[in-house]
């Protein structure tokens, strides 16, 4: 039996890639609904990609932040969410006191300390491999995920080592109207032994089940100071929808985790020794490229704490 051509059209438009990945034209919309392009004053800016990842010159992080620095630098970081900084020979304390510019920092007990407990350290090698190769969005296995964090590479491997960070919001707005509409108002569980059982004693992560037991966010939250919507599940810690049968939630996240890989939405970062990224938690995926091995990656991290997504 044949099938005529018009149905035929239908099936295929119909048709959900197997790879979650729907091609043809994307809508890259950095800014918000009805916010115009306007100039920064106080640093000089050079755009990285089209939605997202931008780096700054002209600022160094070992100084104070004046109020109107500040707020320019917000507005860059609402606008292109990544913020990378060249050659910032900066101390761990100047690293959190920068951070601090955008509230209180939080603390994180299944990572290795730096010199306070602000600080995390990720140092990489041979011995010790990186688990991050997965996009994923920091801690929102928290009530409040992070609002965004400040990384710092101390030891760069002569080659490889990238991070890539994923714009959530153009993610969001290329999924097809019908999964837009089905997802907006469904939430979703987030967990933190998912991110960690690779790598963590089982007794241990026990341990940690009280403090940190399995919370909701909504599959699509609205940034709290853009308004724009953005998709807020991510493979390491979300893993299932409220409502749903097992079955068709794991087929929806599926579908939602791909999002991330699409290049479009994409920047990625090389590193440098002595570089700086601040991202927007609340409107990007990152994922640590794990080519780099058996030479060394050490980095250190301060986040802060964030609000509770809606």
């Amino acid at each position: 039996m044949t099938i005529d051509l018009p149905a035929r059209v239908q099936l295929r438009s119909a048709r959900v890639p197997a790879d979650g990945i729907f091609e043809g034209p994307r809508v890259l919309r950095r800014l918000p609904e009805g916010v115009d392009e306007k100039p920064y004053e106080l640093f000089g800016l050079n755009p990285l990609g089209a939605v997202l990842g931008a780096e700054i010159e002209g600022v160094d992080l070992a100084d104070p932040l004046s109020p109107e620095l500040r707020a320019e630098l917000n507005r860059a970081l609402l606008e292109w969410k990544v913020l990378f900084f060249r050659d910032q020979r900066i101390t761990p304390a100047q690293q959190r006191a920068f951070a601090a510019n955008w509230g209180p920092l939080e603390t994180n007990p299944f990572i290795p300390k730096g010199d306070t407990d602000e600080v995390t350290r990720f140092a990489r090698s041979a011995s010790m491999p990186g688990f991050e190769n997965i996009w994923h969005t920091d801690v929102t296995f928290r009530p409040n995920p992070a609002l965004g964090s400040v990384l710092r590479l101390l030891q760069v491997p002569p080659q490889g080592g990238d991070t890539m960070w994923a714009d959530m919001a153009a993610a969001y707005d290329n999924l097809p109207a019908d999964v837009r509409q089905r997802i907006d108002g469904l939430r979703a569980v987030h967990d933190f032994i998912p991110g960690f059982d690779r790598f963590s004693d089982l007794d241990v992560l026990a341990g940690w089940q009280e403090q940190f037991p399995p919370v909701e966010h909504p599959v699509v939250r609205i940034h709290p100071e853009t308004g724009r919507r953005t998709l807020f599940v991510n493979q390491a810690f979300t893993t299932h929808i409220v409502g749903l049968d097992r079955a068709e939630s794991d087929r929806l996240l599926r579908l939602l985790f791909t999002q991330a890989h699409v290049p479009e939405f994409q920047v990625r970062f090389q590193w440098r020794e002595n570089s700086v990224a601040f991202w927007d938690n609340r409107a990007t995926q990152h994922y640590a490229v794990n080519d780099y091995h058996p030479h060394a990656r050490v980095a250190e991290r301060v986040a802060i704490a964030g609000d509770r997504p809606y």
